[in-house]
């Protein structure tokens, strides 16, 4: 579950109200005020309300933030360690809004068709019970498939993807062995990945899903320690927020040099 600055406060409307309020003072000073003010000056360069001179400093700004946060790139921090090894707690990511999509900011309405999730993406979206939240997970299923979960690999439409490996894993946070885990590589679809399993504990729920038109089946890399499709269901395709593209720092009680500016994979 990746956290998005400020995302508590609703940092997307906040955003919006402040470019569109600091762009309306600026119109209304050039359009009523400014040429009063410069007519009582004559010839020379009256100064500024302050009001509106910090309305022509920030607008720019906030403008430009708008844009690449809403239809390029939006930064989030992930929080928990529900896709470990492929992201660790404390990566600060970039997700690529423009995968899946283009949205409007706040409502989410997609306005620009620019592509769909494929099998073994990092994707980004809102949590379907709660969409307040944001949720990381990779996708396994897409519309129309029949994915199945069964002693630890997914089968999807009749066809396994392959998990081999098996070597202990060793945390990049301390560089000590992490009890019962093993590292293992999953090809899914085209992309080939890390996983981490525990295989002392009893897995986590098997069984067959039928992912319907329009949603997507999205699973934690840490397979047995994930709260994912398995146990809520599937991720309406107007939930999807982007594409995890890049690692750009790591910061939880130490910086992992390594991780910088890493893509994911």
């Amino acid at each position: 579950m990746p956290s998005s600055w400020a995302d508590k406060l609703n940092f997307p409307l906040l955003l919006v109200i402040a470019t569109g309020v600091t762009g309306l003072i600026w119109l209304l000073d050039a359009l009523l005020f400014a040429p009063k003010r410069k007519a009582a000056m004559r010839d020379k360069d009256g100064e500024l309300p302050v009001l509106v001179e910090y309305a022509q400093s920030f607008f720019p700004v906030l403008l430009v933030v708008l844009v690449l946060r809403s239809f390029l790139f939006e930064p989030f921090r992930i929080p928990s360690g529900s896709m470990i090894p492929t992201l660790l707690i404390g990566d600060f990511i970039l997700v690529n809004k423009f995968s899946y999509g283009v949205r409007l900011p706040v409502v989410n309405t997609k306005i620009l068709d620019t592509g769909s999730p494929e099998r073994g993406d990092v994707a980004v979206f809102r949590f379907p019970q709660d969409p307040g939240l944001d949720y990381i997970k990779r996708v396994v299923g897409l519309p129309g498939d029949t994915v199945m979960y069964d002693n630890r690999q997914f089968v999807v439409n009749g066809v396994a993807m392959p998990v081999t490996g098996g070597e202990p894993y060793v945390s990049p946070v301390n560089d000590l062995p992490v009890l019962g885990a093993t590292v293992n590589q999953e090809l899914m679809g085209e992309v080939e990945h890390d996983i981490l399993q525990f295989n002392d504990e009893y897995p986590k729920r098997s069984g067959t899903f039928t992912v319907p038109e329009g949603h997507y089946f999205m699973v934690g890399d840490n397979r047995d320690r994930s709260n994912d499709s398995r146990f809520w269901g599937f991720v309406p395709e107007e939930n999807l927020v982007g594409e995890a593209r890049y690692i750009w720092m790591h910061w939880n009680e130490g910086v992992i040099w390594n991780r910088l500016f890493s893509s994911i994979k």
